[in-house]
């Protein structure tokens, strides 16, 4: 019988699980990974020999319909009229599954937030949150005279803000369709009008990945957890970039640990200044 781990085997730091795996919240080690799912089999054995259907997949937000959209097949067992009467109807299918230019827009930011969460490497809830919200600011109206794609890149970058989920705002432009300006602007009116649970995030959410790009040694990122730790009880991380005190918080590591490590190097890896680094480095030495 499999036993249940609720503590890291290297650090002993508390682990946090999705649908795929599961993850140390203090070193990044994966624990677990392709778990099993334990949900229903979507399978009917009443009549098994004759009818092996499934029910098809579990509802979705990411989806304009919630994936409940049937789609007319293609078979090469058709030919002459009947062929050509089955084309007919899957074109009037596909014409009826989107009623409205709502919903034709919604189709659209959709399927750019899940490009969006599959380009950064975004779990699963990511996508599902960014959808609902995204819906949430088209019913209230604050597509008009915006960037729908703008909209699709503030949701996935206010979806990660509230789930403190480490992705910068150049990170999410990089990859999104929108310019920093669109996305800005979305963000803003979501903001002022959803009210969005968004706070600030701590630079510990950012050392993983950073010391994973550098290349650094656990004791190097376990020395910066401490740091990120200690900037944040001083108020040295207030009205700072956490990116950037994260950066910091690895190079004054490295520093002790005599790594050799480049203030360039780490500010290019947080996408920030070296004067930003260099002065965060100061404060933590002080």
């Amino acid at each position: 019988m499999a036993t249940t781990m609720h503590a890291c085997p290297e650090c002993e730091g508390q682990l946090r699980s999705d649908d795929c795996e599961t993850v140390c919240q203090q070193c990044g080690l994966v624990v677990d990974e392709h778990a099993i799912d334990p949900g229903p089999e979507w399978r009917s054995f009443a009549d098994e020999d004759t009818n092996p259907e499934r029910t098809g997949a579990p509802l979705t937000r990411s989806r304009h319909d919630r994936g409940l959209s049937t789609e007319i097949g293609h078979t090469n067992r058709l030919t002459g009229r009947k062929r050509r009467r089955v084309a007919r109807m899957r074109r009037q299918h596909k014409r009826t599954q989107i009623r409205s230019k709502v919903e034709r827009n919604r189709v659209y930011a959709f399927t750019e937030i899940r490009r969006l969460v599959g380009a950064l490497d975004l779990p699963e809830h990511i996508r599902e949150q960014s959808c609902v919200l995204f819906e949430s600011a088209q019913d209230a109206d604050l597509l008009q005279g915006r960037s729908i794609e703008g909209f699709a890149a503030a949701a996935v970058y206010a979806t990660c803000r509230a789930q403190t989920v480490s992705r910068t705002c150049e990170e999410v432009t990089e990859t999104a369709k929108a310019t920093r300006a669109e996305l800005d602007a979305a963000y803003d009116a979501m903001n002022r009008s959803l009210g969005l649970p968004t706070g600030p995030i701590h630079p510990r959410e950012y050392l993983a990945r950073f010391a994973s790009k550098l290349d650094l040694s656990q004791a190097v990122e376990m020395r910066a957890q401490e740091l990120a730790g200690e900037a944040r009880e001083q108020g040295l991380d207030t009205g700072r970039d956490p990116s950037g005190v994260a950066a910091a918080c690895l190079y004054t590591a490295a520093q002790e640990r005599e790594c050799s490590l480049t203030q360039q190097a780490v500010a290019d890896v947080a996408d920030v200044a070296p004067v930003t680094v260099r002065s965060t480095y100061y404060d933590l030495r002080e």
